[in-house]
């Protein structure tokens, strides 16, 4: 693989990344303007999965299986 395959593939990975950046984005709005979820539930959520270290997410990982 030359240089100017892997920019390519670099760059089609920042689209895809783009892309369900903002369908999560889009998803987490309408979750909240129709009375689902707050943007503090968000936020709550975000810090506490933010400080989850790895053999937490483990352990989370095989209870919900």
């Amino acid at each position: 693989m030359n240089k100017l395959e892997v920019i390519g593939q670099i760059a089609d990975l920042k689209e895809t990344d783009y892309k369900n950046t903002l369908a999560i984005a889009c998803i987490i709005e309408l979750l909240i303007e129709k009375g689902i979820i707050s943007r503090n539930d968000i936020s709550k959520k975000a810090y506490f999965l933010e400080n989850l270290t790895l053999d937490q997410i483990k352990y989370l990982h095989s209870n919900n299986n």
